[in-house]
């Protein structure tokens, strides 16, 4: 778990105007919350925001005014459709030693039975529970050899020391659908296609 250090300014100018000046200088709006307290209107540093949400669940300690320091993790971004910068962030205050509850990504590693099938990710991240400065940044599965109809269950995950599943055991996590099925789709699609231009 990385834990990245960001100077923010504490703001108190608001709305769309002040955001979209706030972004001209290469700046991000946000917001930090949690633990009961007011929400703290903060502007960030772009580029360094930028790089630190590369990592899922970064761990940001912020000098806020260089007076305060406090430990948040990203909640929501916002960035724009089109140029992908970053538009607003959300940050959750955390303490040392509280337990989160977080989403990781899954990986996969090894090669499915041979026969073409596909690999389903029905959930592309994990939810867990985890402390603060401590959550993982990923959970690796290997999907060596299984074959069509086969699936990972959440409780089927090895997950690292001290994080704990906040999903249903049997919640599916990865599939393995049969190729043919997929063949089969395609092919109506073909001739639904056929028939419109016919």
């Amino acid at each position: 778990m990385s834990e990245v250090k960001i100077s923010a300014e504490s703001r108190t100018e608001f709305g769309k105007g002040a955001a979209r000046r706030i972004r001209r200088d290469s700046k991000v709006p946000g917001v930090l919350y949690g633990h009961g307290s007011d929400p703290l209107h903060l502007t960030l540093p772009g580029h360094e925001l930028l790089l630190a949400l590369r990592t899922p669940n970064v761990l940001i300690a912020l000098d806020i005014d260089g007076k305060t320091n406090e430990l948040a993790i990203p909640k929501s971004v916002q960035r724009d459709p089109i140029k992908g910068f970053l538009e607003h962030v959300d940050l959750q205050l955390v303490k040392r030693g509280e337990t989160v509850t977080v989403e990781i990504p899954v990986h996969t590693e090894g090669e499915l039975a041979p026969g073409g099938n596909l690999l389903e990710h029905v959930l592309n991240a994990l939810p867990v529970e985890a402390e603060a400065t401590h959550i993982p940044e990923a959970v690796t599965v290997s999907v060596e050899g299984l074959e069509a109809g086969a699936s990972v269950l959440a409780k089927d995950i090895t997950l690292p020391k001290g994080t704990k599943l906040a999903v249903e055991d049997d919640a599916v996590v990865l599939q393995v659908l049969a190729a043919q099925a997929e063949e089969a789709a395609e092919g109506e699609e073909a001739a639904g296609e056929e028939v419109a231009e016919a």
